[in-house]
């Protein structure tokens, strides 16, 4: 009865009698040939044989969260929800990899992935006048969890905070208050801990009087928009606001960059929130600057495979990224 409960129960939620069949999803997949997921057939097994069967840990954690599969889906499913959702039976059963509980735990524990101490996520603004945010400040700067203690993330932050400062952006940040926005959660299938987040993370913003954020990772952003319900603040990705500023002639790029530079269209920003111009407009507009587009760009941009908590599960096979690397080599880039 539990079997046909949960079946019933992927079946109601993820709307599996409107799939037709078509295969599109399966098709539009760019990890299907490396890991032989079929998630047509997965979500046909749950209809016929009335019970979820959670396919082998290569298969089932191969999956980005891209939304290709959603995005070219004639009925406008979302099969990789499918995915997440058996995600979340391995979760609660404790049937995971190692990794994928250290980072679930440490998300827990710390507010971040990656098993750092809370205390240590303004360290990567050391030497830097970082303002705090108040009720009178405009913008939230957002950081995220990789921006704050990657070390080569941090460089990113150091480059925007230099940025708003030099543009007079009215902003400034959380310091060590700031907590994981859920995205790595969301996508191993811990929905419980994800819900947690969101509770917390919008208490945090509502009493500090956020009514603006801008984040570095388009993770960050995509949760904040689509997985927070209504909140009272609006969130942008930081090309967004470059966008605007340099649109409204507050910041005016002076040096010279004498580089061949293409860009990769991340999933969470391009295919799932539609923001394709302005990472661009951007880029068009630095001196000596000259772009060039990957042969699968905007729509078509093929996954890094860093997507869905895949940065603490490796799959088997080349990495989507080591492929997106020989594209731009071969369109002439030297910087992507």
């Amino acid at each position: 009865l539990d079997e046909m409960d949960a079946a019933q129960g992927f079946i109601d939620e993820f709307k599996l009698l409107e799939c037709i069949q078509c295969g599109v999803c399966a098709g539009s997949c760019p990890v299907s040939a490396k890991a032989g997921l079929n998630i047509r057939q997965l979500m046909r097994e749950i209809k016929l044989n009335g019970r979820v069967e959670i396919p082998p840990e290569d298969v089932l954690w191969s999956c980005t969260t891209c939304s290709a599969c959603e995005a070219r889906c004639p009925k406008e499913l979302s099969p990789h929800e499918v995915l997440v959702g058996m995600r979340g039976i391995t979760v609660e059963e404790g049937k995971v990899s190692a990794s994928v509980r250290d980072a679930l735990e440490s998300v827990y524990k710390h507010g971040n992935p990656w098993g750092r101490a809370r205390e240590k996520r303004s360290e990567w603004a050391e030497g830097i006048d970082v303002p705090a945010f108040t009720e009178e400040t405009e913008f939230l700067y957002y950081v995220g969890c990789t921006p704050a203690y990657d070390p080569r993330g941090q460089e990113t932050a150091k480059a925007l905070v230099r940025i708003f400062s030099v543009a007079g952006v009215d902003y400034g940040t959380l310091g060590d208050d700031e907590t994981c926005c859920g995205d790595t959660v969301y996508g191993m299938g811990e929905k419980g801990l994800f819900e947690m987040l969101v509770e917390d993370n919008t208490g945090l913003f509502e009493g500090h009087g956020v009514s603006k954020i801008v984040t570095t990772s388009p993770h960050c952003f995509n949760s904040f928009k689509n997985r927070y319900g209504d909140p009272s603040f609006k969130a942008q990705h930081y090309t967004q606001l470059l966008a605007a500023l340099i649109d409204e002639g507050k910041l005016k790029l002076s040096g010279s960059f004498q580089k061949t530079v293409t860009y990769h269209d991340p999933c969470f920003l391009g295919r799932q929130n539609g923001v394709y111009d302005e990472p661009r407009r951007v880029l068009e507009a630095v001196p000596g600057l000259s772009f060039v587009e990957l042969d699968r760009s905007r729509e078509r941009s093929l996954c890094c495979e860093g997507g869905g908590g895949r940065m603490w599960v490796e799959v088997p096979g080349e990495r989507l990224a080591e492929r997106r690397v020989r594209g731009a080599v071969d369109v002439g880039a030297e910087v992507i």
